[in-house]
């Protein structure tokens, strides 16, 4: 019994001896916004003291960046070269005024595979099981995100995607479990396979007029995710590209789509109504809409084509109706506005909404005052 005691008793310190240096850890953090101006690709190890490297939480970097760089940023993000965690704390990083250049250190080892920084490109994995991290600012010169660049950073709530951008890899934003919204620039022409796969938190996405195909599981295990427009420019749908979306209640798929593939819907159970524009009946699988609701979702199809669709793989739904789709076929949608810039009443940049007035400046030059409480 006197064993057992002490021995309850060592836990018990122990925990709260945890719980103690967890708290002094926080106390001491650097909550204030350092930034740090780079002459020279390579040198960010040489600016901060690996006293302070884990006590970081808000850093803007202005200059170039190189894999020696990019791997100590990961360092303090809470992810080392092999992926495996750190103790650091970084949040929010600003590299609105950064930009990627080769040369220095690989970033990240997968196995035998070493990750070098290119120009201008977000690399494969770039920020990769980065946890701590929630906000970044990603360079204006960047044109490219890779692959898994920001795959597993489950603290990531937001990211501002440049309209400098024009290709976003596989599963770049995969299991990224805090993200709630996700503004896709107009630049972008196609959604590769997985990019934002199992974003548990994603509840709405603006999918650009450019983008052509809607890559295989791009938005699979979105949980959450209510609505997305598919733009007259999307021709085809991939496999699993919905799956799981159980909250969607209606879809509309342009007279552009001619394929969608398997399971791209399945287990859609929130679907209630499905308006499809083309008139010649888009392909799709037996599975397509696997697990939805066919007796009330009614599937809208234009006037003349009710026997074309029932006939095929879309007589899957019970009830069908024709409707006249030619009075909105021809709309033009205005061109998507969106936040390029967010700044205090001071002229400080500010990488995320602050209380107070902010300054916010959108795409097509126009500059609003906004409260945000």
């Amino acid at each position: 019994m006197k064993f057992t005691f002490n021995k309850q008793f060592m836990v018990l310190m122990f925990l709260l001896l945890n719980c103690f240096a967890s708290y002094a850890a926080n106390e001491y953090l650097l909550t204030k916004q350092i930034t740090l101006k780079l002459t020279e690709a390579g040198t960010l190890p040489n600016k901060i003291a690996s006293s302070e490297k884990n006590l970081v939480t808000n850093l803007k970097i202005i200059g170039e960046i190189n894999g020696t760089d990019l791997r100590f940023i990961r360092e303090m993000a809470g992810s080392d070269v092999e992926g495996h965690s750190t103790s650091g704390n970084l949040s929010v990083l600003d590299l609105s005024e950064a930009r990627f250049v080769a040369g220095g250190d690989y970033y990240y080892k997968n196995n035998a595979d070493r990750c070098y920084t290119s120009y201008d490109i977000i690399g494969n994995d770039a920020f990769s099981g980065c946890n701590s991290l929630k906000s970044v600012n990603i360079p204006s010169s960047v044109i490219e995100i890779g692959a898994s660049a920001f795959s597993h950073c489950n603290s990531l709530e937001s990211v501002n995607i440049p309209s400098s951008v024009t290709a976003i890899g596989y599963g770049a934003f995969s299991d990224c479990g805090s993200l709630i919204n996700v503004n896709i620039p107009s630049s972008v022409t196609q959604i590769e396979s997985g990019v934002f796969m199992y974003c548990t938190s994603l509840t709405n996405v603006n999918i650009p007029s450019n983008v052509t195909s809607i890559g295989t599981s791009a938005f699979l295990g979105c949980y959450f995710l209510k609505s997305v427009k598919i733009p007259s420019s999307v021709t085809s749908i991939g496999d699993n590209a919905f799956s799981g979306c159980h909250p969607l209640t209606s879809v509309d798929i342009p007279s552009s789509v001619t394929s969608i593939g398997r399971y791209a819907f399945s287990g859609c159970t929130g679907l209630r109504s499905i308006y499809v524009y083309a008139e010649t009946v888009p392909s799709i699988s037996a599975n397509t809409f696997n697990g939805c609701d066919s007796e009330n979702c009614t599937l809208y199809v234009p006037k003349g084509t009710y026997d074309a669709y029932w006939l095929s793989e879309w007589g899957y739904f019970d009830n069908i109706v024709e409707f006249d789709a030619t009075n909105i076929r021809n709309i033009v949608a205005e061109p998507e506005v969106q936040e390029n810039a967010r700044y205090a009443v001071n002229g400080q940049r500010l990488t995320a909404p602050v209380k107070g007035i902010n300054l916010v400046k959108y795409n097509n030059g126009r500059v609003k005052k906004e409260i945000v409480k």
